[in-house]
């Protein structure tokens, strides 16, 4: 592993965003045009002094970074997607698939633009409806995304084969979630072309769900692009809410946010969503720790 180079790199990532772009304030005091060391190690979930051993690069430190801690300071710097495969190659790590999957490396366009929606559920998603990242109010309004690898990482998969997954919706919204999810994979079975990943989940799915596989007969083909929801909140209810989703140029990945038109009680309910936060609500069985902690733990410090 090449510390010194992979410290080097950090830092010259880091000095060229500017606060204002990851939706923090410029302010006086700042020395340097660039992110301080705790502002990135906060965006990546790591602890500052962590970051800061990486940063040194010194061999003594014993830093060893797992592949997820390389994915969340991927994410946090902004790095494309040559830059991120050159952080794993400088961390000695494999280059995990940048299309798919819950390590797929998110669009930083779509990053740049979950960083502005303070205010407003969302979350990245791909086109098999797994969760890159999401910000707070996604999670108070969804529950926390669990960390599953393989098929179980689709929210379409879960749906179909745990009952759990549609609790925060509406039993009598369950037909219409149902044909608008399977009209979307179809759409991205076929973009993909014969893509083994996709084609294993539409064929565990079909053996395990009569309602999937009745559904996928029909050969409905969707874009989900827009949609009205109704969110089971534990807190609040039910909420209304008109559901966004703007794909990146390949349409593997999406941004998805949700909001309400002014004055309704779907804005108003949004708004007590961000002051109540997670504070009332079940820790999810099966989902990751807040942060990246896990990941800190992993790498043998």
């Amino acid at each position: 592993m090449n510390l010194p180079e992979l410290g080097a790199f950090l830092r010259t990532r880091r000095d060229r965003i500017r606060p204002a772009e990851v939706g923090l304030p410029q302010g006086p005091r700042r020395r340097v045009p660039g992110l301080r060391r705790e502002e990135i190690a906060q965006l990546a979930g790591l602890s500052a002094d962590y970051y800061t051993e990486l940063e040194r690069g010194s061999a003594d430190n014993g830093v060893q970074p797992s592949a997820q801690t390389l994915v969340a300071l991927a994410r946090a710097l902004r790095l494309n997607s040559d830059e991120r495969d050159y952080l794993f190659h400088l961390a000695e790590r494999p280059v995990p698939p940048s299309a798919h999957g819950p390590s797929a490396h998110v669009r930083p366009a779509l990053l740049g633009l979950l960083d502005r929606l303070s205010n407003t559920p969302a979350r990245v998603i791909t086109d098999l409806h797994e969760t890159l990242v999401e910000n707070d109010l996604a999670r108070n309004l969804l529950g926390t995304s669990p960390a599953h690898r393989g098929p179980a990482a689709s929210f379409v998969y879960r749906w179909f084969t745990d009952p759990q997954a549609r609790e925060r919706y509406p039993s009598e919204d369950h037909p219409h979630h149902s044909r608008v999810f399977v009209a979307d994979l179809q759409a991205a079975a076929a973009r993909r072309g014969r893509d083994a990943e996709v084609t294993k989940m539409v064929a565990v799915l079909r053996r395990r769900s009569r309602e999937f596989a009745a559904l996928w007969d029909t050969h409905d083909v969707a874009v989900r692009r827009m949609d009205h929801k109704k969110i089971v909140h534990p807190t609040l209810g039910i909420i209304e809410l008109d559901c966004y989703n703007l794909l990146s140029e390949d349409g593997r990945q999406r941004l998805l946010w949700f909001t309400a038109p002014p004055g309704s009680p779907g804005a108003e309910q949004l708004e007590l969503l961000s002051v109540i936060g997670t504070q009332d609500l079940s820790v999810t069985e099966g989902t990751a720790p807040e942060g990246l902690s896990a990941a800190e733990s992993e790498t043998g410090r």
